[in-house]
């Protein structure tokens, strides 16, 4: 390669030294203007030979630099993943709805509490949707003339036993006397008239006794009545659940029956066990035989489109009504959930059994 460029360098030399002696105004300097145009194009073709052998050389050393650029630049192999494809799921089992239908939740276990007599609210101690246990006072009535009146048979059951008593003491002063009577008339003291009076005596009291003892069982009954009269001027939930309505307030007159006139409550409250919330639906009568019992459903509240609530077929009442030809099937929650309230629209769709693909 330096070689080349040594002799391109003395060409170049030559042609400048001759082209600066040659004089071209005369004859034989046009001779030399010919031979001047024959060194330029031998001198092109060296110089293009030149760069043949050059421009390749360069090329080549340049695309092995690259390489081995590239070469230590490259990254180190990063480590194989192996994937592991998971086996085949099962197919998903295949739920066909047969039968769509509307109705309502209802409580299976709802009451109406009221007083077991009439009498004048004094105190309600209750509010809408306060959760109250069985047993719990949920209102009192004016107790004031039933407590008097068992007052009163109390009394008269203390007198009755006090007068029994007494018969008891008079009892044992008669067979006393019996006794003294009896042990004269085995002498001959005493006559039979007097023995026959202490015996007759003696009857009598045990007559008085027995008489006054069933008076003591009357009076204890009585006192008992009256006792269950003031308890139920205490009004108490029969079961655990949630107050849904509060019917009367303090000053209100009650009574278990209408007494007419829109004057008098018969009830407190309502009471609704929660726990024994279902769905009321009417079926067609001409598509009962695609419900059948324990069969899954899947309700729907008007309240939560969105969200489904599993459920299952508890009973299908065994009549059908004439009027609307539909037969009423009670429908019971898998679930619990206390968006779920009385009274609520639903839709329902019964379904298949569950079948795999």
């Amino acid at each position: 390669m330096v070689d080349i460029h040594i002799e391109k360098r003395a060409l170049l030399d030559e042609l400048a030294s001759v082209g600066s002696h040659q004089d071209f105004s005369s004859p034989k300097a046009s001779s030399g203007a010919g031979r001047y145009a024959l060194v330029l194009v031998v001198l092109g073709a060296i110089v293009g030979l030149i760069a043949w052998q050059i421009v390749p050389g360069e090329q080549l050393a340049s695309t092995e630099e690259a390489a081995e650029a590239e070469v230590e630049s490259a990254p180190e192999p990063a480590a194989q993943t192996v994937t592991v494809s998971a086996p085949a799921a099962l197919p998903s089992p295949v739920v066909t709805t047969v039968l769509d239908a509307t109705g309502y939740v209802v409580a299976r276990r709802q009451a109406a509490v009221s007083s077991k007599i009439t009498g004048k609210v004094a105190e309600v101690l209750i509010e809408e949707g306060m959760l109250v246990e069985e047993g719990q006072l949920l209102a009192r009535l004016d107790d004031l003339i039933p407590r008097a009146e068992y007052n009163l048979a109390i009394s008269e059951l203390e007198g009755t036993k006090l007068a029994v008593n007494e018969l008891r003491i008079s009892l044992a002063q008669a067979r006393r006397d019996l006794q003294r009577v009896e042990t004269l008339a085995e002498n001959e003291f005493a006559s039979r008239a007097m023995l026959e009076r202490a015996e007759t005596k003696v009857a009598e009291l045990r007559a008085q006794i027995s008489s006054a003892q069933q008076s003591v069982t009357m009076a204890d009954r009585r006192a008992a009545v009256r006792a269950q009269v003031l308890a139920d001027t205490e009004i108490r939930s029969p079961f655990t659940g949630i107050v849904t309505t509060k019917s009367a307030q303090p000053g209100e007159m009650i009574s278990p029956v209408s007494a007419g006139g829109g004057f008098t409550r018969t009830g407190i409250c309502t009471i609704v066990d929660m726990s024994s919330l279902e769905v009321e639906v009417d079926v067609n009568e001409a598509f009962i035989d695609r419900v059948y019992s324990a069969q899954p459903v899947q309700v729907l509240l008007n309240a939560y489109p969105d969200h489904p609530f599993p459920a299952e077929v508890i009973a299908i009442i065994p009549a059908a009504d004439r009027n609307k030809a539909t037969i009423r099937i009670r429908i019971g929650f898998l679930e619990r959930d206390a968006r779920v309230l009385p009274g609520m629209g639903v839709r329902v769709s019964f379904r298949t059994e569950p079948a795999l693909n």
